[in-house]
This record gives C-alpha cells, sequence and structure tokens, in this order.
C-alpha cells in the first residue's frame, strides 16, 4: 500500500473532519495570475461547503472572472498530527437576499453553538448583512485527504 492510500481519509472522516474544523482557505484564481488565498467561516450543506461573504470582494469578483476555487481544511501542528482535506470545485454565487440571510444565521448558528440566533435583533441583524453579501457554494471536483496521524509515528 502506498503511503498515500495509508494517509487518505474515507468519506466518513473527510465529513467528521469538516464538521469539527471551523475555518477553511479558500483560493481563487487572481486576475493578475496570483492565487489569491482568504479565509472563511463555512457551513456544510449536502457535503458542500458553504460560505458567505461582501459581494463586492475580491474573492467574488475573481469567482464572476472563473469559477473554479480551491479550500483547504488543516489541522495539527507537529507532521506526525497534520490532517487536512483539499477541494477542488466550481464555485456558485447565491445573490437572491432571503437565501443568503438563511446562509449568514446558519454559518452565526454554528459559530456560536446556536446562542446568537435566538431572538429577532439577531435576524435583522444578518438580514441588514445580508444585503451586501452573497453565498459561495463550492461544488467538488476533486477531494484529496490526509490524516498523518495514521502513520503511527514512522515518516
Amino acid at each position: 500500500m502506498s503511503r498515500r492510500d495509508q494517509i487518505r481519509m474515507s468519506d466518513e472522516e473527510i465529513a467528521s473532519f469538516l464538521d469539527q474544523q471551523r475555518v477553511m482557505v479558500c483560493a481563487t484564481n487572481g486576475q493578475d495570475g496570483w492565487p489569491h488565498l482568504m479565509p472563511l467561516w463555512y457551513v456544510i450543506r449536502d457535503g458542500e461547503l458553504w460560505a458567505w461573504t461582501y459581494a463586492k470582494s475580491q474573492k467574488v469578483r475573481n469567482l464572476e472572472r472563473d469559477p473554479h476555487a480551491t479550500a483547504q481544511v488543516e489541522a495539527g501542528d507537529a507532521y506526525e498530527e497534520l490532517r487536512g482535506v483539499m477541494i477542488k470545485a466550481q464555485a456558485v454565487i447565491h445573490r437572491a437576499t432571503d437565501a443568503v440571510a438563511e446562509l449568514g444565521a446558519e454559518i452565526f448558528r454554528r459559530y456560536s453553538q446556536g446562542e446568537a440566533a435566538v431572538g429577532e435583533d439577531f435576524l435583522d441583524s444578518v438580514r441588514a448583512q445580508a444585503a451586501k453579501r452573497v453565498g459561495l457554494q463550492l461544488v467538488p471536483q476533486a477531494v484529496a485527504s490526509w490524516d498523518h496521524r495514521k502513520l503511527q509515528g514512522v515518516h
């Protein structure tokens, strides 16, 4: 068995890992040819990563021009702890304010363990932000994963 096969995560391990982590780094293709990398909070919907961001952001301008994106989520400090998932994706930009507001509320619930999502004031705040934002759906085209803990300290 190759070392690559040894460290690959199963679909269930990938889903669990993505659910546990908090930040993805999303790469888009800049107009100047350089990758543009930005951290984003995300939620998982039907196995896809979704995020929201300002409609006028550089990453959105890049995705309007070229919908290719790569997302990476990683964890670990020492080599033997490193694990992560890289997803090559086609980005779909969602602009309907109600849908963006719903996504924003879902993101806030995830990152506040649901506590900030209890009152009407909270929903009003999310709706106000949604008018300036878009939803980003990352539709996977290819997935790579690694979990160096599976090597049990053997490099």
